[in-house]
């Protein structure tokens, strides 16, 4: 009896503890390779062998970026009995850079436990060789599809425009059904302007002497501003792609085989040469290009209050954007206005072409004959590779009727100013501080009650004081301004000051953001550029719209000094720079 006892209870337990086994989940992550290059792709899987497990998610994958997926694929069997299942997530991930790393846990939820896969590490190394195979697809990818970008000129002078075009070569028996822009090329150093592609049509061109059909993805014009190695970053793209796999279907067409590659333009390094210090004129102020200059009114002979329009223009082709007209000077007689500024230009692969002009008003006051000095304008011609000064000559406004100019030598009713030399002279004292002979007790004075009653009149004043503050600390919108307001006084106060000074505005509105990031972010100021804030406030959960406004901004301030800027343009900057100081704040 004791042994049937035993033998059942062992049963029982051995059944047990299979059902505890069963009820186990098993999740495990694999990876089609734990050794790749900087060029090359990971399949990694993450498997679940129960259904019903929900809630996948996916582990923090910040040195790779994500080709494809998430694709998922179920298996579920029955065999003698036995059912087996599993369901697996698959991604495609490429390495961002080179170097050791550990991809974390995935989680997933069942029967409301969370459970781990199994951590991976990947080591990254160097691209690797493509196989020369000509029937491998990766080759045929690789030797059929290239992404350009052709240079105008590679070593211009400070000033000088250039352009870069990027163009995407095709081989004829490659099909492309699909692109995406990962990173947009940058251009430190330049000024830059992109030019509009209107519909992008398919071309045949040569490509290293073999025939390909191409696009022309982008266009811009550039302008560098200092001398030196300047670098245009390169554009990456994802480019989906079918490939003839030498098998044909029912009605012999080709049958391809569809997936993505990267493809990048590669650095293009431009070698700025400095302007030349020999003949260059005291009134050069930065023109380079080809131009002609001129000095025009609309009427010769005008009365008195009468206006009358002065043109100060600029035309021809080169850095329109980089220079500034000369300034009109007038006679003292002459009300002259601040001079309107218009420009009509047209951004071309050949440059930057049109006219530019400072558009005069001027009053005359007096009846008489005056004289407007020349103007002069100087710029640098790079193909001839000399200085060009042009003049206008000297113009002269004649008034015809109004009053005649005063000949009253004004020294007359001047007055003079005396002045005090050792003790020659002393001006008599007009006030004195006396003191009275009886003076009045403290004691139940008037002062005496007016201080005893004073803390009961400050009670109702703290009262509605403090009621104001709750007041105001409910008013969400309300604080939320107050703080930008103080954020912006704080930072942006010496910038407020000098707004209609171009150049000094600019350097107080760049100082004072910076000094706002360095506060924010705990960085020095040689650790800031548009790449390190970018990656800190990326990392602290900032929007990327919101660090697209900032760069922005930090782009205008260093653009605008060197181009042509109003007062209501330097207002907008400065709102906007308060309006981001706001944003950031309120984010971080």
């Amino acid at each position: 009896m004791k042994k049937l006892i035993f033998k059942y209870g062992l049963l029982g337990f051995y059944l047990l503890l299979s059902q505890f086994a069963i009820a186990q989940l098993e999740f495990t992550a694999t990876t089609s390779n734990s050794k790749i290059g900087l060029n090359q792709r990971l399949r990694i899987e993450f498997s679940v062998d129960k259904q019903g497990a929900d809630n996948f998610m996916l582990p923090n994958m910040s040195d790779f970026r994500i080709v494809a997926g998430p694709s998922q694929s179920v298996n579920q069997s029955w065999i003698n009995g036995k059912v087996s299942f599993s369901q697996t997530y698959i991604y495609i991930i490429q390495p961002t850079k080179i170097g050791t790393f550990t991809i974390p846990s995935a989680t997933v939820e069942y029967e409301g436990k969370i459970y781990k896969t199994n951590t991976l590490k990947i080591t990254v190394t160097e691209n690797v060789e493509v196989p020369k195979d000509p029937n491998d697809p990766t080759y045929m990818a690789q030797q059929g599809i290239h992404l350009v970008a052709e240079v105008s000129k590679e070593n211009p002078y400070v000033g000088e425009t250039l352009y870069v075009v990027y163009k995407l070569y095709v081989s004829e028996n490659i099909n492309v059904s699909n692109w995406a822009v990962l990173e947009s090329p940058q251009y430190n150093g330049f000024w830059n302007q992109d030019i509009e592609i209107k519909g992008m049509s398919v071309q045949m061109g040569e490509y290293k002497g073999e025939r390909y059909r191409y696009i022309e993805l982008k266009k811009a014009i550039l302008i560098p501003q200092k001398k030196g190695e300047l670098v245009i970053e390169p554009m990456k793209m994802d480019i989906t792609l079918g490939v003839p796999t030498g098998r044909y279907n029912f009605f012999g067409e080709a049958i391809l085989r569809s997936f993505t590659e990267s493809y990048t333009t590669g650095k293009k390094i431009i070698k700025v040469k400095a302007l030349p210090i020999e003949g260059k004129p005291d009134n050069f102020t930065g023109a380079v290009g080809d131009f002609k200059f001129k000095v025009s009114k609309n009427k010769e002979i005008l009365k008195a209050n009468e206006t009358a329009q002065i043109i100060v223009e600029v035309s021809g082709s080169g850095n329109f954007k980089l220079f500034e007209i000369p300034k009109l000077i007038t006679p003292t007689e002459l009300e002259t206005y601040t001079p309107e500024y218009k420009e009509n230009l047209q951004t071309t692969l050949n440059g930057i072409n049109g006219r530019v002009f400072s558009n005069y008003t001027v009053v005359p006051q007096f009846k008489g004959k005056y004289k407007i000095p020349n103007v002069s304008f100087s710029y640098f011609n790079p193909s001839e590779k000399k200085y060009h000064t042009i003049e206008s000559p000297d113009m002269f406004v004649e008034v015809v009727e109004g009053k005649d100019l005063p000949t009253t030598d004004a020294a007359f009713n001047r007055k003079q100013q005396v002045q005090v030399s050792g003790n020659s002279f002393r001006y008599i004292q007009t006030k004195t501080v006396f003191e009275p002979i009886n003076k009045e007790s403290f004691f139940l004075s008037k002062w005496f009650y007016l201080l005893l009653l004073l803390p009961l009149a400050v009670i109702p004043i703290g009262i509605i004081i403090n009621r104001y503050n709750e007041d105001r600390s409910k008013d969400i919108v309300g604080s939320r301004k107050r703080k930008a307001d103080k954020l912006a006084k704080k930072y942006l106060s010496t910038a407020k000051k000098e707004l209609g000074k171009k150049e000094s505005f600019y350097i107080a509105l760049e100082k004072a953001l910076h000094n706002f990031l360095k506060a924010k972010l705990s960085i020095e100021t040689s650790e800031i550029s548009q790449d390190k804030i970018t990656e800190i406030l990326l990392e602290k959960g900032l929007s990327k719209d919101s660090i697209e406004v900032l760069i922005a901004v930090l782009n205008d301030c260093d653009f605008a000094r060197y181009t042509p800027s109003s007062n209501v343009k330097m207002k907008d900057e400065y709102e906007k720079a308060v309006e981001i100081i706001a944003l950031i704040d309120k984010q971080l």
